[in-house]
C-alpha cells in the first residue's frame, strides 16, 4: 500500500509539469499555424535582399545618366544586390519622380533628383507631388552650366555672340530642356540683359540637343559642363562662358559670366532621393555607402574631367539644398510668366 501511494503521489506531482509541456507545444503549433502578423513578431527583414530600381528622369548617355550608373553599379557591388537604372524620360523628369513616389517607401526604389524637383512643384500647379513627399538621401555632384554655341555662329567669344544675336534678331534658337529649368531662365535672362532675341526649341534630352548642336541645327544651348566638354575640346562645338564664381580648371580658357559682366552664379546638382516613409535605417546605409562612392578616386575623376565637383551630404544637407533650389527659381518663375498646369 505504501508503495502504491508513493507511485500515486509521484503522478500527482508530476502532472503540472506535463501539462505545462503540452501547453507549451500547443502554444508553438498554433503560432506556426496563425496568420502573418497575428503570431509573435518577426525580426526585420536585412536590406537588401532584392534588386533595387533607381530611376532616372532623362535620357541615357546623358550628364545625369552617367554619374547615375556610375553610382548603381559602385552602390550594387557594396550593397550585394544589382541597382538597376531605370530611364524615363518625359515631362522634365516629372514621369520619373510620379513613377518613383508611386511605389512602396521600403528602399527598393530611389529616385535620382535633380533640380527639377523643385522647379516643376513651383512650375505646375498640378505637379502631383510635394517636396515632403521626397526622403533626400545624399548629393552626388555639383556642376556647374556652360554656355554652348554651335561652330555655325560666326562668333568667336561671348560679346562677338551677343553683338551678332543683337544684328540676327530671331536668327538664333536655342535649346530647352523643361520649361522653367535653369537652362531656359538662364536663356531669358541673357535675352532680358542684352537685349537679345532668341527663339526657344524644346527637346526631351540633352544627349539629342548636343547632336543638334554639333550639326548646328540649333544654335544656343546652356548646358551642364558634362554634356559639352568632350565636344568642346573636340573642337565641334564652343563654349562662350561658365556660370561659376570663378574659372573652371578643365575650362580654363573659358570666362565666367560675371567676368563679362553678368551677375550670374549657378549650379545644378545631383542627388539619390527616397519616398518619404523610408525606414531610418536603410536611408542612414544608402547615406554612408554613397560617401564611399563619391569619395572614390574613380568617380571623382570621372567626374571632375567634365568641370563637375564630386560631392557627398547629409539627407539634412540635401534638403537644403533642394529647398535653396526652390527659392532660387521661384521668382524667375512668376517674373516670366512660366507657371502652367502641366
Amino acid at each position: 500500500m505504501l508503495t502504491t501511494s508513493i507511485m500515486t503521489q509521484r503522478r500527482i506531482d508530476n502532472e503540472p509539469r506535463t501539462m505545462l509541456a503540452i501547453a507549451r507545444r500547443l502554444g508553438c503549433a498554433l503560432l506556426l499555424l496563425a496568420p502573418t502578423g497575428l503570431g509573435a513578431p518577426r525580426a526585420e527583414e536585412p536590406y537588401p535582399v532584392r534588386p533595387i530600381r533607381l530611376v532616372v528622369g532623362f535620357g541615357a548617355g546623358g550628364p545625369t545618366d552617367i554619374p547615375a550608373r556610375f553610382m548603381a553599379e559602385k552602390l550594387g557591388e557594396m550593397l550585394g544586390q544589382r541597382v538597376i537604372v531605370e530611364n524615363k524620360p518625359a515631362a522634365a523628369g516629372m514621369i520619373a519622380t510620379r513613377d518613383a513616389l508611386s511605389q512602396p517607401r521600403d528602399g527598393y526604389t530611389l529616385l535620382l533628383c535633380t533640380h527639377f524637383e523643385p522647379i516643376n512643384t513651383a512650375l505646375f500647379r498640378k505637379a502631383q507631388f510635394k517636396l515632403s513627399d521626397i526622403a533626400p538621401v545624399s548629393l552626388i555632384a555639383k556642376y556647374y552650366y556652360g554656355l554652348a554655341l554651335a561652330n555655325s555662329v560666326p562668333a568667336a567669344g561671348f560679346d562677338d555672340f551677343v553683338r551678332y544675336a543683337q544684328t540676327h534678331p530671331g536668327d538664333v534658337s536655342y535649346a530647352s530642356i523643361g520649361a522653367g529649368s535653369a537652362q531656359e531662365i538662364l536663356a531669358r535672362q541673357l535675352e532680358k540683359f542684352t537685349g537679345i532675341t532668341m527663339n526657344r526649341i524644346p527637346f526631351r534630352g540633352g544627349a539629342q540637343v548636343v547632336q543638334e548642336l554639333v550639326a548646328g541645327r540649333v544654335q544656343f544651348y546652356v548646358s551642364p559642363t558634362l554634356a559639352i566638354v568632350p565636344q568642346y575640346q573636340a573642337g565641334q562645338l564652343k563654349i562662350l562662358a561658365v556660370t561659376a564664381p570663378e574659372r573652371l580648371h578643365n575650362l580654363a580658357d573659358v570666362p565666367t559670366l560675371t567676368e563679362r559682366g553678368i551677375d550670374f552664379v549657378r549650379f545644378g546638382w545631383l542627388g539619390i532621393c527616397a519616398g518619404a516613409g523610408t525606414p531610418r535605417p536603410i536611408l542612414d546605409l544608402l547615406q554612408r555607402q554613397i560617401a564611399v562612392v563619391a569619395g572614390s578616386p574613380d568617380y571623382r575623376t570621372m567626374i571632375e574631367k567634365a568641370g563637375s565637383i564630386a560631392v557627398s551630404s547629409t539627407s539634412e544637407e540635401l534638403g537644403q539644398v533642394i529647398a535653396q533650389t526652390l527659392d532660387d527659381v521661384s521668382a524667375s518663375i512668376r517674373e516670366f510668366g512660366l507657371q502652367q498646369d502641366e
